[in-house]
């Protein structure tokens, strides 16, 4: 069965991110954990929103 919550490691490869000083700033910009005693996790479903909310549209560079 996979689990919708992952730990730490499995967040950052979910992300694709390598640092977990980049996870750090993905949660100090409001991505959700959950901690139960000293387990940390995150809902994959939280990931997905929170990138959703994030996302930007780059505008094209007019040609001169």
């Amino acid at each position: 069965m996979v689990s919708e919550y992952l730990n730490f490691k499995d967040a950052r490869t979910y992300l694709s991110i390598k640092s977990p000083n980049a996870l750090k700033k993905y949660i100090d910009a409001g991505l959700p954990v959950s901690i139960v005693g000293k387990s940390k996790k995150i809902r994959k479903s939280a990931i997905d929103e929170f990138m959703k909310e994030h996302e930007v549209v780059a505008k094209p560079q007019e040609s001169k």
